[in-house]
């Protein structure tokens, strides 16, 4: 099955990053793992500025057991790119992320993948449940279109 690249109306959140020169590789395109970090960045962001992740004090953090990403069209610096963020799962202590990297005009995205974590007690590190303010933020966000 072919994987076909998303387009911007799946993702509810937005949030432009400036590429960087050390992002390049060899190949002269963004790296990989660049994407990965884009990914955990989108989604901090979204939680951290909507004030329901404190990363030094919540009760509950979220870890991630589950990475995936797709790449359709290159990206290099000094390209500023826009990640798009949506929920496709909401669980009791569980959450999947989908995200698109899309260059700063088009449409269609560049990169797209999927992030799961699973939150946690921060202490003891065993399953707990997502807290109601958060859940209630990740719902804003699901994505009901499945293109």
């Amino acid at each position: 099955m072919k994987i076909q690249a998303k387009s911007r109306e799946h993702f509810r959140h937005f949030l432009p990053i400036a590429t960087r020169w050390m992002d390049n590789d060899a190949y002269g395109h963004v790296n990989n793992v660049v994407y990965y970090s884009w990914f955990d960045t989108v989604v901090n962001q979204f939680l951290i500025a909507h004030r329901v992740l404190d990363i030094e004090q919540s009760q509950v953090i979220g870890l991630v057991i589950e990475t995936q990403c797709n790449y359709f069209a290159s990206v290099a610096f000094p390209d500023t790119i826009v990640a798009g963020l949506a929920v496709s799962k909401l669980g009791n202590s569980s959450v999947r992320y989908e995200l698109g990297i899309f260059k700063e005009n088009e449409s269609q995205a560049s990169a797209q993948g999927h992030f799961v974590h699973v939150y946690v007690d921060r202490e003891q590190r065993r399953p707990a449940p997502i807290p109601d303010a958060m859940r209630h933020l990740l719902m804003s966000i699901q994505s009901d279109k499945h293109d």
